[in-house]
């Protein structure tokens, strides 16, 4: 009897073995249809996330040298520092990345400064990344294009090394005609009440 149902258990499982791996190939087989169904489809996706349109031709308009005056305000009622300063823009990577590299001087110092600005097809966002000479991090942001204001409305996140806390902040950068460029950034108010205009750029092309 014992021989009998050791038998048919071995036997069961026999079967199921073969139905599991039977069921497994049938799977796999089906996978690798859809993937060769789907290739072309992944191809074209493919392309049309690493092609530039329309976002990456707003930002070639930057393209070339340009003057800056920059005024800050470290406190919300605090007076403004003013400094000048000069920007040179560059479309990179075939046309898809403004590379941004600005110059100036600040309470004496040397200012170094590098963005990158680009327009992610798949996400459709802008997307900005800053680095600085004033620092050892990275800002980023991700934001949306007006085409009646011709504005990129930037939110994001940084470290603020006077707290050694991060902090969320905004930014527009409006362009309003071809020669002229505005950036403003609003961060918290040391208060916790809100937000306030903490910078102030104007750009303006070199002729």
């Amino acid at each position: 009897m014992k021989k009998t149902m050791i038998a048919l258990f071995a036997t069961g499982i026999i079967l199921i073995s073969c139905k599991t791996e039977q069921k497994k190939d049938d799977t796999a087989a089906s996978k690798s249809e859809t993937a060769t169904m789907d290739s072309a489809t992944m191809m074209k996706n493919w392309m049309d996330y690493m092609t530039p349109g329309e976002p990456h031709a707003i930002l070639a308009k930057s393209e070339g040298e340009w003057t800056s005056v920059n005024t800050m305000w470290m406190q919300p009622d605090a007076p403004p520092t003013v400094t000048e300063g000069s920007c040179k823009n560059k479309m990179i990577m075939g046309g898809r990345y403004l590379l941004s590299e600005n110059t100036g001087n600040f309470n004496g110092m040397p200012f170094e400064g590098v963005a990158t600005t680009g327009y992610d097809n798949m996400k459709k966002v802008f997307f900005n990344t800053w680095i600085d000479n004033f620092g050892t991090g990275v800002m980023t942001s991700e934001g949306t294009y007006d085409s009646t204001t011709k504005t990129i409305s930037f939110t994001g996140k940084m470290m603020d090394p006077m707290t050694g806390k991060e902090i969320s902040f905004r930014e527009t950068f409006a362009m309003p005609d071809d020669n002229t460029q505005i950036m403003e950034m609003f961060g918290p108010r040391p208060d916790g009440k809100g937000e306030y205009k903490n910078m102030n750029i104007v750009y303006t092309r070199k002729k």
